[in-house]
């Protein structure tokens, strides 16, 4: 959890540990990143479950996921596919792109140039959590453990 803004936060790290981004994320997009980390399973496809089960379906191959810019504080990825041999480009929320990449097993990439323009980003420029239903979510997501997962039927 983001400090300054109370948003989730994740984390992107190089292999050697030596540089990192950090993105601010929905509560929502948390848990579904979160539960793939964790290896949660649901009894009903979530919506990235559901995605992977489509691709796969279908024959599609999650190549990699690339973060590759950064606009008004905003991060822009694509996750790109192979299609019967061919490279499409889709555009996704970074969270989005990478809770399908984890489910995918495919690679994360993040423009170098990206690691040097996010030390500008204003981590307090976000608006702070003032509605109750987002302070709710945000309650209900801090208090999780990894063993409540398994008392709802999903």
């Amino acid at each position: 959890m983001d400090s300054l803004t109370d948003s989730p936060v994740v984390e992107l790290a190089d292999t050697d540990n030596e540089t990192s981004l950090h993105i601010c994320i929905g509560l929502l997009e948390a848990v579904a990143i979160a539960s793939e980390l964790e290896q949660i399973q649901f009894m009903r496809p979530m919506t990235h479950d559901l995605m992977k089960s489509l691709l796969t379906l279908l024959g599609v191959i999650v190549d990699r996921v690339e973060i590759h810019d950064l606009r008004q504080n905003t991060f822009y990825s694509w996750i790109c596919l192979n299609v019967a041999g061919k490279e499409i480009r889709v555009d996704a929320r970074p969270s989005d792109a990478l809770a399908i990449a984890l489910r995918m097993s495919a690679r994360i990439y993040v423009n170098e140039r990206l690691l040097a323009d996010s030390k500008r980003v204003s981590p307090g420029s976000d608006k702070k959590i003032k509605d109750e239903k987002s302070k709710k979510w945000l309650e209900i997501l801090n208090n999780l453990s990894p063993e409540d997962f398994g008392k709802y039927k999903m």
